[in-house]
C-alpha cells in the first residue's frame, strides 16, 4: 500500500506541474477596471486544493500507514511463520545471548562459532537440552544456562519454529 500511496502522490505532483505549465503563467490581461492576473476566485481555488494535497499527503496518508503497521511485524517469522508471544520473547533473547555464535536467518544471526541453526533444525527438546546443559556437557564451547527457565522456553520453542524455513 506505501508503494501504491507514493507512486499516486507522484502523480499528482506531476499532474499539478504540467497543468500549471499548460497555464503559461501570469497573463497581463486588461479587465474593465484595468487589473491584470487571475481571478480571485481561482486563486482561491488553487489554495484551498494545494492545501487539500498537502493534507491528505502530508497527515491522513502517514496516520493510515502508522495505523495498519502497528506490533503485528513484530509477531511475524521468516516463511510466513506467525510467532506467539512467548517465541516473540525467544527471538528477542536468541538477538541478544546466542546471534554471536549460532547461524539463523531468522534474526539475521551469521555467528560462525556455534552450529548453523537453518541447517541444523533442532527440535525444541535438543534445543532446550543445549541451553540448559551446554555442549560437551558443558566443557564446550557453550555454557550451560545462558537463558534460565521460561526464557529458555521461548528461545528453544522460537528456534524450532524458525529454523530452516
Amino acid at each position: 500500500m506505501a508503494v501504491w500511496a507514493l507512486l499516486a502522490f507522484w502523480v499528482v505532483v506531476g499532474l499539478g506541474v504540467f497543468l500549471v505549465a499548460l497555464r503559461g503563467g501570469r497573463r497581463r490581461r486588461s479587465g474593465p477596471d484595468g487589473a491584470g492576473g487571475d481571478s480571485r476566485s481561482s486563486r482561491r481555488l488553487t489554495y484551498i486544493s494545494v492545501a487539500a494535497i498537502l493534507l491528505v499527503f502530508g497527515v491522513a496518508l502517514p496516520a493510515i500507514v502508522l495505523a495498519t503497521n502497528g506490533d503485528d511485524q513484530r509477531k511475524k517469522g521468516p516463511g510466513g511463520v506467525d510467532l506467539n508471544a512467548a517465541q516473540a520473547n525467544g527471538r528477542q533473547l536468541f538477538a541478544q545471548n546466542c546471534s554471536t555464535c549460532h547461524t539463523l536467518r531468522a534474526v539475521n544471526a551469521v555467528g560462525r562459532v556455534g552450529p548453523n541453526l537453518d541447517q541444523l533444525r533442532p527440535p525444541k527438546e535438543l534445543a532446550l537440552n543445549a541451553i540448559e546443559q551446554g555442549r560437551a556437557r558443558g566443557g564446550g564451547q557453550m555454557p550451560a544456562d545462558l537463558v534460565a527457565g521460561t526464557d529458555a522456553q521461548d528461545v528453544a520453542a522460537f528456534v524450532a519454529a524458525v529454523a530452516g524455513r
